[in-house]
């Protein structure tokens, strides 16, 4: 399916990858600046987490919106994964540090504790450690070194988003309309890359069969 997509001229185009990574970060930043100045409410450190946490999931899900946005809208937007990729790993990094340093202070028995307590929170740790490996290897050097370990090394983006939404959804006992939105958009896309690999099976196949049809009725 065709569609519009905006494209900057191709000199602009690596200065707007930085103007993402800048902008990306800004909501980081200006959070941070109200909590250093006592503007964020009655329990800034809580705030600034969760706040960091919702943040992880937009990215993430921007990222995953990438190849589905091109397959079936025609948006392009290709150069930009990379950026959203590493966005999605600053910010579930700076969540899992204001959680360990700020909220806990680096006390593992309760650390260890509060995971006893509240099991979801083993979801994103773990979402986050496979991360880790993506964000290393997210780079031109990697691909190249890689060939296609890399590509297999970097599906494990689906099984973090699962971990992604399942640490987001179960953090609250009720979910409020934009959580159900942000796990829903999850799940169809992780659904979306399941079937993918299908329908190109079955487009390669009826493609085949009009080929043979083809040469037959020349023959």
């Amino acid at each position: 399916m065709a569609g519009f997509s905006f494209s900057l001229p191709k000199r602009w185009q690596p200065a707007s990858v930085w103007a993402l990574y800048a902008v990306g970060l800004l909501p980081a930043v200006w959070t941070f600046y109200l909590g250093a100045t006592d503007q964020l409410g009655a329990d800034p450190v809580k705030t600034f987490e969760l706040f960091l946490g919702l943040w992880t999931i937009r990215f993430l899900i921007l990222t995953l919106a990438v190849s589905p946005a091109r397959d079936l809208l025609g948006w392009n937007y290709l150069r930009y994964r990379r950026a959203l990729g590493l966005l999605t790993f600053y910010y579930a990094l700076m969540h899992f540090t204001v959680y360990m340093v700020l909220d806990q202070a680096m006390d593992l028995p309760a650390v260890v504790d509060d995971v006893l307590k509240r099991p979801f929170i083993m979801f994103g740790m773990a979402g986050l450690a496979l991360l880790i490996p993506l964000a290393v290897t997210s780079n031109n050097f990697s691909i190249r070194k890689m060939g296609m370990k890399w590509i297999w090394l970097h599906k494990l983006i689906y099984i973090i988003a699962a971990a992604g939404a399942l640490h987001f959804a179960l953090s609250t006992k009720i979910l409020d309309l934009e959580q159900y939105i942000y796990v829903g958009l999850i799940i169809l896309m992780i659904l979306y890359r399941s079937w993918r690999p299908i329908a190109k099976s079955r487009k390669r196949a009826a493609q085949g069969r009009q080929r043979g049809r083809a040469a037959a009725t020349v023959s």
